[in-house]
């Protein structure tokens, strides 16, 4: 039986043990993180292939090396991802629909900033969201230039405070009352999509981020093909095989707000019949290469 290395315990591994193992690959957790280890022992398990590259670059690095697999998910694909703005750059370039967006290398003059903001043609509110963070951390709405300053200020203080590798942030354009859908997309082809819905309440609350771990629901629907054509083509686009692709519907406009690597494999009613042969396939495949 083919042994699927997996560097996380939580929900992704849970999901797809079982459904894995009916179709002879074994999970198995590999552990990257929070370890003290000697390098002159030979690992006691073995694995012929890795599903996501782990989170830390470094560990990722020595546990690779360790166990000698190769990757669904390789180091590069978790690096091109983790770069929102990298990623909204070279969509862009490709003539793929993306938020107006304006890139800030932290610390940045504040009135260079409003003046590129305003050459961009952005509009008060804005969205500031931090370049690397995942699960919506750190992001806030500016509602005009005094609380832009503001939240400008506050990014400054913590980047001096934390030993955080990426300093930079983008500035993007709000979409009012925007749908926001998590597409999967596996070898090329979408195999499900959720719609991350917040309640009537937290509506009436004012809140608007639509993140499953700030308490919006995630609910299966089934996209239009215009919708699924253009995150197939996102993940042409960056060559990633496993690809969470979030895309943002606000007044018939549709745009690709960022993507993910790492995504998360939700419950099996939430994708198209045959979800778990095609990551099958394509973990056999890949296991084959090496």
């Amino acid at each position: 039986m083919l042994r699927l290395a997996v560097t996380t315990s939580s929900e992704t591994f849970e999901r797809m043990r079982d459904p894995l193992a009916e179709r002879g690959i074994e999970v198995g957790h590999l552990r990257a993180k929070r370890f003290a280890l000697d390098l002159s022992t030979p690992p006691t398990e073995s694995f012929d292939v890795g599903f996501v590259y782990p989170t830390r670059e470094m560990e990722g690095g020595v546990v690779t090396a360790r166990h000698d697999i190769p990757w669904v998910n390789t180091r590069e694909d978790i690096l091109t991802s983790r770069n929102k703005a990298g990623v909204i750059a070279a969509l862009k370039q490709s003539d793929i629909p993306v938020p107006k967006s304006v890139y800030v290398s932290n610390p940045a003059d504040e009135s260079e900033l409003v003046e590129t903001i305003e050459a961009a043609g952005l509009d008060f509110p804005v969205v500031l969201k931090p370049n690397s963070t995942t699960r919506g951390a750190g992001i806030a709405k500016a509602h005009d230039p005094d609380s832009l300053s503001g939240l400008v200020d506050h990014l400054n203080l913590v980047h001096d405070y934390r030993a955080t590798g990426d300093k930079s942030y983008l500035v993007q354009e709000w979409l009012p009352n925007a749908s926001d859908y998590r597409v999967m997309v596996l070898d090329g082809q979408v195999v499900g999509a959720v719609e991350r819905r917040l309640s009537d309440s937290a509506r009436a609350d004012g809140r608007w981020k639509h993140n499953v771990h700030r308490g919006a629901e995630a609910v299966g629907v089934d996209l239009p093909k215009r919708h699924r054509a253009l995150a197939e083509v996102v993940a042409a686009e960056l060559d990633i095989r496993y690809l969470g692709v979030d895309l943002l519907e606000s007044d018939g406009r549709v745009v690709v707000s960022e993507t993910n690597a790492r995504p998360t494999i939700d419950d099996g009613a939430k994708y198209d019949d045959g979800f778990f042969d095609r990551l099958a396939a394509l973990i056999e495949r890949v296991a084959k290469k090496s």
